[in-house]
């Protein structure tokens, strides 16, 4: 038995049948081939498959894919402009806010909604966002620099930091 769903992914209409019981995050990797969401814990551990879902940050492994019928959903392909990186995929990159990369893509769009809602966030309140979103490389002070930096390029030159923007 399967439902028809419905859903906006990066700026793209998509239809899918899927069983009633699959995975937000198995719906976008497996059948819309989107591989920017990381499966990396048992559920709602890790924040590795964070996208956004109606412009808030949502674990993929705990929403079910009908349950995103109707939303708008971007993931982190639906970050950059073309080929000029997001915002925070570039302090990301500049600041070291990575290593393996696989937490970067969660991290990136949980601060995201952070940067949408508080443009100019103490290192508490970036730490406190990122809180269910774990890296085992880092050591997350260059991750808390990425944000920082990001929301300074934000206010300076206007760059947009929210998802979608």
């Amino acid at each position: 038995m399967s439902e028809h769903v419905g859903f906006v992914v990066n700026g793209i209409p998509r239809e899918l049948d899927v069983e009633p019981r699959r995975l937000l995050v198995q719906a976008l990797r497996e059948d819309l081939a989107l591989t920017g969401p990381h499966v990396g814990c048992d559920p709602s551990q890790c924040g590795a498959c964070t996208v956004h879902v109606d412009g808030m940050a949502v674990k993929s492994c705990t929403m079910l894919a009908v349950q995103a019928d109707g939303a708008d959903i971007r993931t982190i392909e639906g970050m950059a402009d073309g080929e000029a990186l997001h915002p925070l995929q570039a302090a990301f990159w500049e600041k070291h806010g990575l290593q393996c990369g696989f937490c970067t893509p969660g991290m990136i769009m949980t601060a995201a909604d952070l940067l949408a809602r508080t443009p100019d966030p103490s290192d508490d309140e970036i730490r406190h966002a990122l809180d269910g979103n774990i890296c085992r490389c880092t050591g997350y002070q260059n991750i808390v620099a990425a944000v920082r930096e990001a929301a300074r390029v934000a206010r300076t030159d206007g760059a947009p930091v929210a998802a979608g923007n």
